[in-house]
């Protein structure tokens, strides 16, 4: 029987070695925003907003065309971080 995701993490890599993550609830939610708000503008030097459900209070913006890779990785309930 296949796991179901509690959340799903999504690691932006930015320009200048810059790394950031924000996290979903659903791939759907993901997908909403990727599709509605970061292709439509991916070669603009606008600001976009990034959704940060996590920290309220705190925003983060990002220009498109800064972005040179999206990794997404979903994050089970069960999963243990392990620091060596």
């Amino acid at each position: 029987m296949p796991r179901t995701p509690n959340e799903y993490a999504v690691h932006l890599l930015i320009e200048g070695g810059h790394r950031e993550e924000v996290r979903f609830t659903t791939i759907q939610e993901f997908q909403k925003w990727y599709s509605g708000e970061l292709v439509p503008k991916s070669g603009s030097k606008d600001f976009i907003s990034v959704p940060i459900r996590n920290i309220q209070g705190e925003y983060m913006v990002i220009r498109p065309d800064s972005i040179l890779a999206i990794r997404v990785e979903p994050v089970f309930a069960s999963s243990v971080d392990v620091e060596y």
